[in-house]
């Protein structure tokens, strides 16, 4: 009688309801899912763009995949990335993705360092937990086989024999983006996604469509545009994107 007494004052309290926010040991994008979710098969385009994107990924050591949300650009990069390190045509695979909050303050995160950069990242976690299931992807991250980093981390470094991915670089400047394409190193391949119409940045400081013009006719560097049919999101995004 008293134990219920006690378990009923403090749920009137409150006390009982409260829980630590990420745990005793932390958290990580990683471990959010326990379920096994790596495929055999090979990853296939669905749209006649996102053929071309593949080949070109596959014939040059650079790449930019210019389009809408919901076209590809990061999980057939990512895709492409395993299937490069599983076959033995690099090293290693690194991820990139500028920390920039879509139109809010988040403000104070908890955490060390990494947690504080994980929620930011998880995108591309997603991608690799889906292509390599989660203990293989913890494992590969833990032996630094695939590094995912934020822009910020990739200044001073010159990336030999990887597979370098650079996501939503539409939030990057001009500045950024080209001190990114000036990393690439021996015998690596580099892909940068974005979508110049969704960037986060303030107007006119985005420089992934104006890089994108400027290297588009040189030889050995391929850029990707994607379209609303190349959407394979639920069918209602590709006709939000026509009148938004």
């Amino acid at each position: 009688m008293a134990k219920r007494m006690r378990h009923a004052a403090k749920s009137r309290s409150g006390e009982g309801n409260v829980q630590p926010l990420f745990g005793e040991r932390g958290w990580s994008p990683v471990d959010v899912d326990e379920r096994e979710k790596s495929y055999v098969r090979k990853v296939r385009p669905q749209s006649p763009a996102q053929e071309v994107l593949m080949e070109a990924i596959q014939t040059h050591s650079l790449t930019i995949a210019v389009g809408p949300a919901g076209t590809g650009k990061t999980y057939l990069a990512v895709a492409a990335a395993v299937e490069a390190f599983e076959s033995g045509k690099v090293g290693r695979i690194v991820l990139s993705r500028p920390a920039v909050e879509a139109g809010e303050n988040l403000g104070y995160l908890p955490g060390d360092l990494a947690e504080k950069l994980s929620p930011y990242l998880r995108p591309l976690y997603d991608a690799l937990n889906d292509r390599l299931g989660g203990k293989r992807l913890r494992s590969l991250i833990a032996d630094g086989s695939i590094e995912i980093a934020p822009i910020a981390y990739m200044r001073g470094r010159t990336l030999n024999n990887c597979f370098v991915v650079i996501d939503e670089a539409q939030n990057c400047t001009y500045g950024q983006i080209k001190m990114l394409l000036t990393r690439l190193g021996w015998h690596s391949v580099m892909v940068l996604t974005g979508d110049p119409d969704q960037t986060d940045l303030l107007p006119n400081l985005s420089g992934l469509a104006d890089v994108a013009r400027r290297l588009e006719p040189l030889p050995g560097i391929a850029v990707v545009q994607l379209g609303q049919r190349d959407v394979v999101r639920h069918p209602l995004v590709a006709s939000m994107l026509d009148v938004l």
